[in-house]
């Protein structure tokens, strides 16, 4: 099992910071706790409609009345008996800390289960609120709660709130308030937690035979169910959307779709942002000039440097503007998860789990965000194994490649309509090439360096909800897109100087980059490439999307970053280059099956605390690209 930080490290206190008392927000994934959090303190953390979306402690301040309040956020879990990080997180904070006041967040519609965790929170600490959350979805599906009986049976205030929609949270705030300055009085009761002791690791089986049994009774008396207003919606949808003929084919339906979207619109506004770019380059060309700049610094800084920058934004940008809120709509749509019911079977074959299907929809996105999203996944092998294989899926650093090798290779180099389905259809396939690779070497994880016991799988299928489009958008473009451009910024500048540095600093009559293109000649011959593109992905280490323009570099022999104008072009550049049909299939072959970039590694790194896994996870997918570059174009040799 590997951490990321202590426990102290998340949730540390500023001694300068005014707190009168601590409260703490407890419950399990998707009931929305980490809306009533933002609702509380104000910070606009990150929510989501999947299981697992909270998985470490976050901390605000929030002002009640005259008095100041430390909430803090614990990681949402379906249970403390058993033995994942968020769980060892939130029982070992609810269990050593002196707690003022815990708000147990509940959905409403599922109160059976959800009690069971209210109770073994209880067995912790007994000043708490229970928050009835999701009450307008239960109102609809007919469900009637008795909360003053709920309450007498509990010993702790209980409260209906819908925090999406602001609805009960003032009268939150003055329970939380009463409970911490002891107007409203907790109390214990004591015939819930006979035979029950939730810190004790060998009896978990008995304290859920227990605790399921309170719950029903306590359900019993205050729970009721009027079963001709059940919500038909999603018994309906799931009937399509889980079944296990349309599931699937509907999921890559819906997957092309967006990837058709993604590669059509993000083609104008990544030529508005070069064509932006290159008038600030030639402004910044005479400004050099004016002041009397070196010329190697003036090729260092603007054709080293900022050209390197300006390639990754308009090339990234675009397609992460349009595919992070895309995939966010439907993450808060309550899609997702069924996804993951979809694939469970599969990948449970292979030694993995269905959760790992959403972190690999992540890492189509970014594979570093991906690697994080890992965490949701309680088992530590498997985790690993998830870890070590979200490379395999292209992110959107490798989908400019992939889309400019498909549309001059094998769709046609024009945006019509056709080329656009074709493009989409061949993404999908490579997308399918991917999954099925994932899995087979998910299986071979799982039965030699990360081997163990195939772990449970709890994954809740939610009701299916509107999405918030406007909220998720602005979500979506600060909390991924900004983020992750961020980071493949930091990278790509000193990616930028080497690679100038390489094309202009010369051995003998050649560049050292020429030097080395020469020297991986043979081996890219080899595998169905050349020299060239093998050097090309060494130096798109820090970015993926700096590959194509290495290349068009180094067969122009410029000493800068060189940018085309059209997909024909580049395509006559290729050609003349010796590039076919071979060097296309093994260079989208490569483009998937290569080393992760910086960002993800450092993100593994940081993940797993090993070098070592950081290391295999580079391994992996290049020894995995090499043997199929290596039969690919031997194959096609033939023909």
């Amino acid at each position: 099992m590997f951490v990321r930080n202590s426990v102290a490290a998340k949730i540390s206190v500023n001694e300068n910071e005014r707190t009168d008392f601590k409260i703490a927000l407890a419950g399990n994934p998707n009931v929305g706790k980490s809306t009533v959090f933002n609702a509380l303190t104000g910070l606009k953390q990150h929510t989501g409609n999947w299981t697992g979306k909270t998985v470490e402690c976050a901390r605000g301040t929030s002002k009640i009345f005259d008095k100041y309040f430390s909430v803090t956020d614990l990681p949402g879990t379906y249970s403390m008996l058993s033995f994942s990080k968020e769980e060892e997180v939130a029982k070992d904070y609810l269990a050593g800390n002196e707690i003022d006041c815990v708000v147990i967040v509940i959905d409403s519609n599922v109160i059976e289960r959800n009690l069971s965790f209210a109770l073994q929170v209880l067995s912790l600490q007994t000043k708490a609120v229970l928050c009835l959350n999701l009450s307008d979805e239960a109102e609809k599906n007919g469900i009637c709660i008795d909360k003053d009986e709920l309450s007498l049976n509990l010993g702790i205030p209980v409260i209906s709130t819908c925090a999406t929609k602001k609805r009960g949270l003032k009268e939150l705030k003055s329970l939380i308030y009463d409970v911490c300055t002891g107007k409203t009085k907790c109390f214990r009761v004591s015939r819930l937690y006979e035979n029950v002791d939730v810190l004790n690791s060998d009896s978990h089986r008995e304290n859920a035979e227990i605790l399921s049994q309170h719950c029903k009774d306590i359900c019993a008396k205050c729970v009721c169910n009027n079963k001709n207003i059940i919500n038909e919606r999603t018994k309906k949808l799931d009937k399509i959307l889980t079944s296990k003929i349309t599931g699937i084919p509907i999921m890559l339906l819906l997957f092309g779709f967006i990837f058709w979207i993604t590669a059509v619109g993000a083609n104008y506004p990544s030529e508005w942002l070069s064509i932006f770019f290159d008038f600030l380059k030639t402004n910044l060309y005479t400004l050099f000039s004016y002041l009397n700049v070196p010329q190697f610094f003036t090729g260092l800084i603007i054709d080293g440097i900022y050209t390197t920058l300006t390639w990754v934004v308009s090339v990234m940008l675009p397609p992460m503007a349009i595919f992070f809120p895309l995939f966010s709509i439907i993450e808060d749509s309550g899609y997702l998860p069924r996804i993951a019911f979809n694939l469970d079977k599969f990948f449970s074959n292979c030694g993995a789990q269905g959760k790992q299907s959403l972190t690999m929809a992540m890492g189509i996105g970014c594979n570093a965000c991906g690697v994080t999203g890992c965490r949701i996944i309680e088992s530590p092998q498997e985790r690993l194994i998830a870890v070590l294989t979200n490379n395999f899926m292209p992110c959107n650093g490798r989908f400019p490649t992939l889309i400019a090798i498909i549309m001059m290779f094998f769709a046609g180099s024009t945006l019509a309509f056709v080329n656009s389905i074709k493009v989409a259809l061949i993404l999908v396939s490579v997308i399918v090439l991917c999954v099925i690779i994932t899995l087979i070497t998910s299986k071979l994880l799982s039965v030699t360096v990360a081997k163990s016991e195939p772990s449970s799988f709890v994954l809740e299928l939610p009701p299916y909800r509107k999405p918030q489009i406007f909220k998720t958008i602005v979500r979506s473009l600060f909390d991924r897109t900004l983020f992750v451009l961020g980071r493949a910024v930091a990278v790509a500048a000193p990616a930028g100087a080497v690679i100038w540095l390489m094309a202009n600093i010369k051995v003998g009559d050649s560049s050292i980059l020429m030097h080395c293109t020469q020297f991986f000649d043979p081996f890219g011959h080899l595998l169905g490439l050349d020299g060239v593109i093998v050097m090309a992905f060494i130096l798109g280490f820090p970015a993926n999307e700096t590959v194509i323009p290495i290349i068009i570099m180094s067969y122009m022999s410029a000493g800068t970053l060189v940018d085309y104008t059209s997909y024909d072009q580049l395509f006559s550049l290729l050609t003349a280059n010796g590039w076919t049909t071979t060097t296309a299939v093994c260079m989208m072959i490569m483009c998937i099956m290569h080393f992760p970039c910086s960002t993800t590694c450092l993100t593994i790194k940081k993940e797993t605390g090993s070098l070592k896994w950081t290391a295999v996870s580079m391994i992996i997918p290049t020894v995995i690209g090499i043997i199929l570059c290596l039969l690919t174009a031997n194959i096609l040799s033939l023909f």
